[in-house]
């Protein structure tokens, strides 16, 4: 059994990324994983100051919800991380909570893979989201042997609830969650 942290960094209600997620969440469930979902609306976060104290300490200054998710992620086999796709890159709090992960570098983590589920009103396949996972690959290659392995993306979606309608993408991320 594989331990899954999934975060979702879209804060709207209805988010089209956020369904992707819920869908390989389901998926990773059925297979048997154990799944940690966690949604931008539910918590804290504040933005990284850059002190680096987490570099010397393993610990953060500051003081929100990101003390009770570092071993969750920590100890967790496989990330996936869901963002709403602006301006061809990810979202705003996706690389906060990227960079609020810093006191996880230079510890023994579990986790070696990462996965992404990304929307968009664009609908121009890779080229929409080709930019944000090279942002997220400049985390992961801060990380020994973690890998980005898969990525889903639904496109021509801006209005709230409109993945829904998109069978077909929704069945690719329920089938990438039960294949983690």
């Amino acid at each position: 059994m594989k331990k899954v942290f999934i975060f979702s960094s879209s804060l709207r209600v209805g988010s089209n990324s956020e369904a992707l997620a819920l869908k390989i969440k389901e998926g990773a469930e059925k297979s048997g994983s154990e799944v940690t979902f966690l949604s931008a609306r539910d918590i804290d976060l504040k933005f990284c100051i850059g002190c680096l104290s987490c570099v010397k300490t393993g610990n953060c200054v500051l003081k929100d919800s990101m003390k009770d998710i570092y071993e969750k992620v920590s100890e967790s086999d496989v990330l996936v991380f869901a963002s709403p796709i602006y301006y061809y890159g990810i979202s705003g709090l996706l690389k906060t909570f990227l960079d609020r992960l810093n006191p996880l570098f230079g510890k023994k983590n579990k986790f070696k893979e990462v996965y992404l589920a990304f929307s968009a009103a664009e609908d121009e396949g890779e080229e929409t989201y080709k930019r944000a996972v090279i942002a997220i690959s400049g985390w992961t290659d801060c990380f020994d042997g973690v890998e980005i392995k898969e990525t889903v993306f639904v496109g021509g979606v801006g209005k709230p609830n409109e993945a829904a309608s998109k069978n077909e993408i929704l069945e690719k991320a329920y089938k990438l969650g039960e294949n983690i």
